[in-house]
């Protein structure tokens, strides 16, 4: 039997609370519930709200069947709410929004990553954040990811942006701008200058083209999930890896001292202690009087 609750007025009907999504750690799908509701939302929330999302579904956990969908899926509450997202194959595409912590935790049900633009509803295709995406080529790992960062941080800041950084989930890092709101075009050109530039800064370390072959031992600067079409992992989601990783928000200090890989490697059970201590290290990007212009917009 399926049990039913209510969250903030609206019944859920939460699934397979018992089956073992993370078999590395035994973390069952309750727990990933709990996680979501009792330690990610407060922080999590402001991140995705007014945000048409993607979802990266693993509902038999990271060794099973995944699929990327942008649609609301079958079955999707009609109190879920979705915004119009205009794609050239489907120009009346909607996704979803995760507007409250029932919206957020019937897609948690779900089981997946939760992905974001990085722009608004109301604002298609005109961002309010830049990201920088840090994908080490092995041997390279997030140390190397860390060393990036560290330069980033510093260009950035000599054209007057403020960055902050938090982990991928995964093997990388990425950085966070909050910016006044410009075309998404126009921030992923900045952003590929600066890739640019990074990579003549720190030609043994860094690469901006996607090619694999240029990627062994540095760090690739993906500048293109700034375009509007791309979606990039959210703040705090859980990513589907063999453990409960997530894509967890850090100090600079923690970059800055970063000497091996499982430094920043965060579970769902560090974070409350993470938020406990440092409170959402994010939080700049959602106040409005932390944004700046793109230089040259």
């Amino acid at each position: 039997m399926t049990p039913i609750t209510e969250v903030e007025g609206r019944r859920l009907a939460l699934s397979n609370l018992d089956k073992v999504l993370y078999p590395a750690t035994g973390t069952t799908k309750g727990e990933v519930l709990h996680y979501y509701a009792a330690t990610a939302a407060d922080a999590m929330l402001p991140h995705l709200r007014d945000r048409p999302l993607s979802f990266l579904r693993y509902p038999d956990g990271p060794e099973g069947l995944r699929f990327f969908t942008k649609n609301p899926p079958p079955g999707t509450p009609d109190w879920v709410r979705t915004a119009p997202v205009p794609r050239s194959d489907d120009p009346g595409a909607r996704q979803v929004l995760a507007q409250d912590l029932p919206s957020l935790m019937w897609a948690a049900n779900l089981v997946v990553e939760f992905h974001t633009h990085q722009w608004r509803q109301d604002s298609p295709a005109v961002a309010d954040r830049m990201v920088f995406d840090l994908d080490p080529g092995p041997p390279a790992s997030v140390v190397e990811c860390c060393a990036v960062a560290l330069w980033l941080r510093d260009r950035l800041a000599a054209d007057g942006l403020s960055s902050y950084g938090k982990t991928s989930g995964s093997k990388g890092l990425h950085l966070l701008v909050p910016l006044e709101p410009a075309p998404s075009e126009d921030v992923t050109a900045f952003a590929k200058r600066l890739a640019m530039e990074a990579q003549d800064a720190l030609p043994e370390l860094v690469v901006h083209r996607m090619t694999r072959a240029l990627r062994p031992g540095k760090v690739f600067v993906d500048f293109s999930q700034n375009a509007a079409a791309k979606t990039t992992a959210a703040p705090y989601t859980l990513r589907a890896k063999e453990s409960p990783t997530v894509s967890a928000p850090v100090t600079w200090d923690e970059i800055e001292d970063c000497g091996a890989q499982d430094d920043l490697v965060f579970l769902a059970g560090d974070m409350a202690a993470r938020l406990e201590r440092y409170g959402d290290l994010l939080a700049p990007l959602t106040d409005p009087d932390q944004a700046r212009p793109l230089p040259g917009g």
